[in-house]
């Protein structure tokens, strides 16, 4: 038997802030669309962080334009739930079409007619365009050198929740972006032995000036960059909006008790070694700390603002031991350590996307998110058009170019 199609002219997949976004903009234009999710709204806010997690910038930035965060300081951080919920609230405005627990298992191009065929796991749609908006965030990504052995508990960052889930002993850390050194955190004042292990960051201020960074990278024009800069794609950002918010201190952090060590090198007969730059990391976060700082000072003079100064902003501590003379290699079962938590990062999966969207590589090909398979786009990616694409307000912007995109393509076909 022939299966039943549904045929819609835009579909979306992820209903995400990514998704949730799209929806509203195709919304506004009167385009029919339909938005697919495997899960819940926002499902990775809920299952996909740990528990006490709260979002990394305040609740006056990191929202879409329309809608505040109800019963939150504007310049509180929001708990993760809460975003959850105000995603669930938000598409709940325009009763955007949101279909749950469908998955979504292959997209091909159609074959003599505008198009493509998707599978899901609630039967086949065909759509003129497709909007891939699953996020950056879709598979944990551990590298090969972690050691092949059941003496350890592994797990990455994504399904790491709380002290109490963890067996007794240290627990060391690779990784230390936002997610590391916010669960380093944790685990040190729940009296954990921690190990993290510090490779190059940026590492910002999380106020400057009595303005948060998040204001401070927009008064400075650095969230509209499009570019990165070169050597720099990938490298991790140490923020926090954890307990009010606060600025990421890995000398601070060492002072409390935390043991740093440089990246992981390699995991061997039971030791691990680490490279010897833990020293040369720090030391290039705190440039970019205070490199910020400077840019800041610049635009205060040059506007003539009255924002008050800031000098001990500017101190730097000491350097610690751990610095100064670095551990290069630990013995596991010796120093008690159990568990590793591996924070870091994502890969994605495009597997089921059969069509020319993506480079050998498996990698999205396109420009501001126009894929290089005419009628897909997409949404939500990191630098998808600028520094900010990535975050809440930043995925909304780009989701209205998306929808003109769509919107001019349409025109075109109903022209006669």
């Amino acid at each position: 038997m022939t299966p039943e199609i549904t045929f819609i002219d835009t579909l979306v997949v992820g209903a995400g802030q990514a998704g949730v976004a799209m929806s509203e903009h195709l919304t506004r234009l009167d385009i029919p669309h339909i938005v697919l999710e495997k899960n819940r709204i926002a499902e990775a806010w809920r299952t996909g962080r740990w528990d006490s997690l709260v979002a990394n910038g305040p609740a006056w930035h990191d929202r879409f334009p329309g809608m505040e965060f109800s019963g939150i300081s504007p310049d509180g951080f929001v708990p993760k739930e809460r975003v959850a919920d105000y995603m669930e609230a938000y598409a709940s405005r325009f009763n955007a079409p949101i279909r749950t627990g469908v998955e979504v298992r292959r997209v091909d191009r159609n074959i003599g007619k505008p198009g493509f065929r998707v599978e899901t796991s609630a039967g086949v749609f065909e759509a003129r365009h497709l909007v891939v908006a699953t996020g950056p965030f879709q598979c944990p990504a551990i590298p090969s050198i972690a050691p092949q052995t059941a003496e350890l508990t592994q797990l990455h960052s994504a399904h790491y929740r709380n002290p109490a889930q963890l067996p007794d002993g240290a627990v060391m850390i690779v990784g230390a972006g936002s997610s590391g050194v916010q669960i380093a955190e944790e685990l040190n004042r729940a009296g954990k032995e921690v190990y993290l292990s510090v490779g190059p960051h940026d590492r910002p201020p999380r106020s400057y000036r009595g303005r948060d960074f998040c204001w401070w990278l927009g008064v400075l024009g650095l969230w509209d960059k499009a570019t990165t800069e070169p050597g720099k794609e990938h490298v991790t950002i140490a923020v926090s909006g954890a307990n009010g918010g606060h600025t990421v201190d890995f000398r601070k952090l060492a002072e409390e008790g935390v043991r740093l060590v440089g990246r992981t090198k390699r995991f061997a007969n039971g030791v691990v070694e680490f490279e010897n730059d833990l020293a040369q990391n720090i030391v290039r976060g705190d440039e970019n700390y205070l490199s910020l700082l400077d840019a800041a000072d610049e635009w205060v003079t040059r506007n003539g603002q009255d924002l008050p100064e800031e000098p001990q902003a500017r101190i730097i501590r000491p350097a610690p031991a751990c610095m100064t003379s670095p551990e290069l290699q630990l013995n596991l079962a010796a120093n008690n350590i159990t568990t590793i938590i591996w924070a870091t990062g994502f890969t994605s999966d495009y597997r089921w996307l059969n069509v020319n969207a993506c480079d050998a590589q498996g990698k999205p090909q396109h420009q501001r998110g126009v894929s290089s398979e005419p009628g897909v786009y997409f949404l939500g990616l990191p630098w998808l058009s600028r520094r900010g694409s990535s975050f809440i307000w930043g995925v909304w912007h780009d989701a209205k170019y998306i929808a003109d995109q769509i919107a001019i393509q349409r025109n075109y076909l109903t022209w006669q």
